[in-house]
């Protein structure tokens, strides 16, 4: 229970008895840095029903408080503002319950409750996962991991894109250019190698396009009639009708990226437990449009085609059925987030995690669930994030300036071997413990770095920064951690016991609180879908605990009983450190 949940009755009941007024919500902020006080009630509410001045009302609160509450040991009033300081008692009652909690913070989800689906990554198969997949598989990733903590049951999903003109057009390049390449051939990852036919196809595009405009052909033309397009557009009509030898292609063209996918979710520590093909859902949701039809959710047009109107909402008419019958990407969405509560019944709410400039889409997807009538449509999230950017500028897939994920691992790697290098901070490790601690620390950076922000927000990622191993970054924290588990390493005593009655350092208190807060921040990280509050806090807790380090003596503290609780909250601060990066995918190193 928290403090504002043990204070709540009694300052209601104070109220009650000092003036027969029941109020029904007293308000609590925390306690500014220049008064004492470990919680502030603001008194000015309560002066529409009683009539008195504030320091008056609050001094007569804080006496009852005093003489009632075990929990309160003090209080001073501000103006309107009724500071309590609880008592020591209180902070080591609340640590004896958690010291040993290995769950702390994480709540067991219920058989009964409802799943929530998370979708990320959502790659196409003609080329390799970029810097934009990389802040994609962390939000869906660790978003999913904090609604798991959270108490809810998470599937973790992606449906790959993986047919459609852009496949057929790396497929045309290897048949023209490819010579048999394989992945083994080249020693090349599958999505690489695939990716690079892409890039190989809009060259000889561009080259055949050239050529018609210097025919005299415009350039619309000329997009229109080169060859090339063409041929890929014959490519696609023949994949459609179920070509052995296209098909073939496409499958093994396909496996050779799913293969190289694999690869880079593994070094970048994410994880799926169901997978959904864009070639097995395209045809759904047709079916689904002539139920809407016949509840009146959607109109024919004198032309065959099928809309909804969703101008009374703010927004405009949408098409889910083309003249010729054929479907959109809107009615492939509808009917792939029927099939997953069909193939996953007790799925009461899905989270997709998508980019900025899919909002619109996912309004109208979600209000054309709500209108068909789907119960779980009320529990839809889009996970809206901003771009990512480079100092160098834009990406471009087609033209191969894309920053590759695999790359920008390997580069963060080798910038936090430079840096950790250059502060000498590595005496007596071996190669292999060196290269484990710099993919630690470069991808603990990455993910951070990342994670920190915002998710709506756009970020200008900067790896040089990103691995300080000062201010509010992955390295700092883990830094953090590594110097608790020293100190544990030293302590050459029993810690185990509880501690019994001490008096509490300010700075003791501090980091209590800090660690009190823990369940609460998971709780709303997983209601606003944001790693960014779980990051926040952990520099916090870091900072607060940096703070007591400078403050107090651990392992030199003569009274043992004090110095064993100082261990024993050190610890504390580094179980913590590893649950919350644990729910952004960062693992925690034990040495630095």
């Amino acid at each position: 229970m928290s403090l504002q949940q043990i204070l709540t009755p009694s300052i209601k009941q104070a109220i009650q008895n000092l003036f027969e007024v029941t109020v029904d919500k007293i308000e609590f902020q925390a306690t500014r840095k220049e008064f004492e006080g470990d919680v502030t009630m603001v008194i000015f509410p309560l002066l529409k029903v009683i009539k008195s001045n504030p320091v008056e009302l609050g001094n007569k609160i804080g006496n009852y408080l005093v003489e009632n509450i075990a929990e309160v040991s003090r209080f001073n009033v501000v103006s309107g503002f009724l500071n309590i300081v609880i008592s020591d008692g209180y902070y080591l009652n609340f640590f004896n319950e958690i010291k040993d909690d290995s769950k702390f913070g994480f709540v067991t989800p219920s058989p009964e409750d409802k799943a929530v689906m998370v979708e990320y990554s959502s790659p196409n198969t003609n080329k390799p996962l970029h810097l934009g997949h990389v802040r994609n598989n962390l939000l869906g990733y660790s978003v999913a991991e904090i609604i798991k903590a959270s108490g809810k049951k998470v599937y973790k999903t992606q449906i790959i894109n993986d047919r459609g003109i852009h496949i057929c057009k790396s497929m045309l390049a290897w048949q023209k250019f490819g010579n048999g390449q394989t992945p083994e051939s080249t020693g090349l990852k599958g999505d690489k190698l695939v990716g690079n036919f892409y890039v190989a196809f809009d060259k000889a595009y561009k080259e055949e396009m050239n050529q018609l405009m210097a025919e005299g052909k415009t350039e619309e033309e000329a997009k229109k009639q080169a060859p090339i397009i063409l041929e890929a557009q014959e490519m696609l009509l023949k994949w459609e009708a179920g070509d052995e030898e296209v098909i073939a292609l496409w499958k093994k063209m396909n496996q050779w990226v799913y293969d190289g996918f694999e690869v880079t979710y593994k070094n970048l520590g994410v994880d799926f437990d169901c997978y959904y093909y864009e070639s097995n859902t395209y045809l759904l949701g047709k079916d689904v449009v002539q139920i809407g039809l016949e509840k009146g959710v959607f109109e024919k047009d004198p032309d065959g085609s099928v809309w909804i109107d969703l101008t009374d909402e703010g927004l405009d008419r949408k098409i889910v059925l083309r003249s010729d019958g054929t479907a959109v990407y809107m009615t492939q969405d509808i009917g792939t987030a029927i099939q997953r509560v069909k193939d996953y019944p007790d799925v009461g709410g899905m989270v997709y995690t998508v980019g900025n400039e899919q909002d619109y889409h996912f309004k109208v997807l979600f209000l054309i669930l709500k209108k068909l009538g789907f119960e779980w449509a009320a529990n839809l999230f889009h996970l809206s994030y901003g771009m990512v950017d480079l100092p160098s500028g834009k990406m471009k897939s087609r033209e191969g300036t894309v920053v590759d994920a695999d790359d920008l691992m390997r580069e963060m790697t080798e910038t936090a071997q430079k840096i950790a290098e250059d502060l000498g901070k590595l005496e007596g490790y071996s190669a292999e413990e060196k290269a484990k601690l710099y993919h630690t620390i470069g991808l603990g950076a990455l993910k951070y770095y990342i994670l920190k922000v915002d998710p709506k927000k756009r970020i200008l990622f900067n790896p040089e920064e990103s691995v300080d191993f000062a201010g509010n970054t992955g390295p700092f924290i883990q830094y953090t951690y590594a110097r608790i588990q020293s100190i544990i390493r030293k302590a050459n005593f029993d810690f185990s016991n509880a501690t019994g009655t001490i008096s509490l350092h300010d700075k003791e208190k501090e980091l209590l609180k800090q660690l009190e807060l823990f369940p609460e921040v998971i709780q709303n990280a997983a209601q606003n879908h944001s790693p960014a509050l779980i990051a926040n806090y952990t520099y916090d807790l870091v900072k607060e605990y940096n703070s007591f380090y400078q403050a107090v003596s651990i392992l030199g503290e003569e009274n043992l009983e004090l110095k064993i609780f100082r261990v024993q909250l050190s610890k504390k601060v580094a179980d913590t450190i590893a649950a919350s990066f644990s729910l952004l995918g960062i693992s925690v190193p034990e040495r630095m």
